[in-house]
């Protein structure tokens, strides 16, 4: 599922026009952008939670010529369910 078509989807559930789902969604990304940005967790309850984590410098491969490259060290946002899928 992409962005259009969960916006479809909450448009239909919800019965709010679409142009009002994006405006919504579209604040929730831009503030959990914000949010995570800032080193904060977001705890969503029955769903999971998103956080930040630092991930080291490492050496890795070019897979095209074989030659080692530095792969410089980052952030990324991990995510830890606290549902299961049935």
């Amino acid at each position: 599922m992409n962005k259009s078509q969960l916006i479809s989807a909450v448009a239909e559930q919800t019965n709010v026009t679409k142009t009002d789902v994006k405006r919504v969604v579209d604040s929730l990304f831009a503030i959990a952008e914000q949010k995570l940005a800032a080193d904060e967790k977001i705890v969503i309850s029955g769903f999971g939670v998103f956080s930040v984590a630092e991930v080291a410098e490492r050496m890795g491969r070019n897979p095209r010529t074989g030659e080692q490259v530095r792969i410089a060290a980052r952030r990324n946002v991990r995510f830890r369910s606290s549902m299961d899928i049935k």
